[in-house]
């Protein structure tokens, strides 16, 4: 009995103190900033995890294998434990799920609407303002044990992208775009021209002109029973191009929600009356534009550039049977336009992320890994895999890349015409990109977009009607269902410094009254325990 009567007053001990502590440690941060060590540490082991994802594709894959071999050969030190994703919202779900558990990679590849959101937790990331100059270790640094950029020859736009409130929060690693694949053999046959700046003007009108069928009732532009005209990959991306060609609002840098205006209703009505035809469709409710661009089922597909190698009769990827794949020359062009003048097409693409950790000599390793991502050789041996750009000018204007591009259709594999024809579409619009605001609650705002598009293709396919009540009940159900009405931007959790003195007070007296609680029933105890042994 005595036992339990000790153990009941440890605990209300504890409690006290608990509670007498809370007010010392009110809104700490759980680690500080990261500083730059005077020196790297070569005489200890160190491993560090590098979480990337590959589009199945296994050049990719040793892509990444040899960086990591290539690295640990200059630092053999440092160990770095590779883990491969095949998605990036993956890669996001398992970083948001490990920073409760403090256990997140060193480096991971990844969006930076993601790292907006990883930025959260406070001294969760590595902010570089300061690093990418440091000169021993920073970009171009003089301790560096190879050849990487220095911060002048990473293309200032692509940098740009990854700084939010004044703060860099991590490189780029690799650019795409989005591209218009035209299936020119079948749209030259049904008479049309292709431009060299497409407007959805000519889009919708060539994509409804292609449900034409023969008496048989097969699609006259094919011949076969089965026909959609214009499938879109990414319809988050394709409302938010439409409303950043219209010059309507989406979101601003500081996190409010602006995408619920007259612009984005008529866009979504102009796509749900193409959704009726069937003249369009998405991803999401037919399957892969490419797939059915190889079979000349699809005459134009938007999709990523990163997924060049996938689409056209040639593609070295390609997805399909041969058997039912049909021949046709493939075209690349910017995705379609308002404004064939004002051309406006979205930036996406991978970023490095680098996490904090308690050993300022174990994040100085992870540092250093990812400016070696940043190298001539892992850069272009990365954009050779498929449509994406090297993100620095060093790589870019190094001979050996120019030479890969120069010899763009000499073969169906490494020199795929349409896939480098998309490297160079982005190049040569390096100036005409853009990117939405990043912020903790960004990447909801983003699927929200694709889902409003989604919705109203299938309302139509359906038999229903999009109209003003219909977008007016959809955006309700759209914001409740991303929270959209409770985002907002955050760069990280800040001090909230100490606790108001009348909270400080309270707590204390509760911790005393739980105190004296405690010494109450012990000393009552030992009376009656007294008590009973005198008799």
């Amino acid at each position: 009995m005595m036992k339990l009567v000790i153990k009941k007053f440890i605990c209300f001990a504890s409690l006290a103190l608990t509670l007498c502590m809370l007010s010392a440690c009110h809104g700490s941060d759980p680690r500080s900033d990261f500083e730059m060590p005077d020196h790297f540490d070569d005489s200890r082991e160190m491993e560090i995890v590098f979480w990337a994802k590959n589009d199945t594709n296994k050049t990719q894959v040793q892509v990444y294998e040899r960086c990591v071999e290539e690295f640990e050969a200059l630092y053999p030190n440092i160990h770095v434990n590779l883990k491969l994703y095949t998605d990036y919202s993956a890669i996001y779900n398992d970083v948001i799920t490990n920073i409760s558990t403090d256990t997140t990679p060193n480096v991971c590849i990844t969006y930076p609407d993601h790292i907006a959101t990883y930025m959260t937790g406070a001294g969760e990331i590595v902010f570089l303002d300061d690093v990418i100059n440091d000169p021993r270790y920073g970009l171009g640094g003089s301790e560096l044990r190879f050849d990487g950029p220095t911060a002048g020859e990473i293309v200032p736009r692509y940098l740009d992208e990854l700084k939010l409130r004044g703060h860099l929060m991590g490189l780029p690693f690799m650019r795409s775009s989005e591209a218009l694949y035209i299936n020119k053999t079948y749209v030259e046959a049904m008479g049309y021209e292709i431009p060299d700046v497409p407007t959805w003007d000519w889009v919708w009108e060539v994509s409804e002109a292609a449900l034409a069928m023969n008496d048989d009732g097969t699609y006259a532009v094919n011949g076969q029973d089965v026909m959609i005209p214009f499938i879109y990959k990414s319809t988050d991306n394709m409302l938010i191009t439409m409303l950043q060609q219209s010059g309507a609002g989406y979101s601003d840098e500081g996190g409010n929600i602006l995408i619920f205006n007259d612009m984005t209703g008529r866009i979504l009505k102009e796509i749900a009356s193409h959704g009726q035809t069937r003249a369009f469709s998405t991803f999401k409710i037919s399957s892969y534009p490419g797939n059915f661009m190889n079979a000349g089922q699809c005459i134009l597909a938007v999709d990523s550039t990163a997924g060049a190698t996938w689409i056209g009769s040639e593609a070295p990827l390609s997805d399909i049977h041969e058997s039912k794949k049909v021949e046709f020359e493939t075209v690349v062009r910017p995705v379609p336009q308002y404004d064939a003048g004002n051309v406006q097409m979205i930036s996406q693409g991978p970023s490095i992320c680098i996490f904090n950790k308690d050993d300022p000599q174990e994040v100085l390793a992870s540092w250093l890994f990812a400016q070696f991502l940043l190298t001539n050789e892992v850069q272009e041996s990365y954009s050779e895999t498929e449509g994406y750009v090297p993100v620095t000018l060093k790589a870019q204007n190094d001979p050996a890349y120019l030479e890969y591009l120069s010899l763009a259709g000499t073969d169906t594999g490494l020199h795929y015409q349409v896939k480098i024809d998309c490297v160079k579409m982005i190049i040569e619009n390096t100036d005409n990109t853009f990117i939405t605001p990043v912020f903790n609650g960004s990447a909801s705002l983003r699927n929200a977009a694709g889902q409003m598009v989604e919705n109203c293709v299938k309302t139509v396919r359906r038999g229903g009607t999009v109209d003003d009540a219909y977008l007016e009940s959809m955006y309700s159900d759209v914001s409740q269902m991303y929270r959209l009405g409770e985002q907002k931007i955050s760069t990280g959790s800040k001090d909230l410094g100490p606790l108001p003195l009348t909270a400080v007070i309270l707590l204390s007296c509760i911790g005393i009254a739980w105190l004296c609680m405690g010494i109450y029933v012990v000393k009552n105890y030992q009376m009656r325990y007294n008590s009973n042994r005198s008799k």
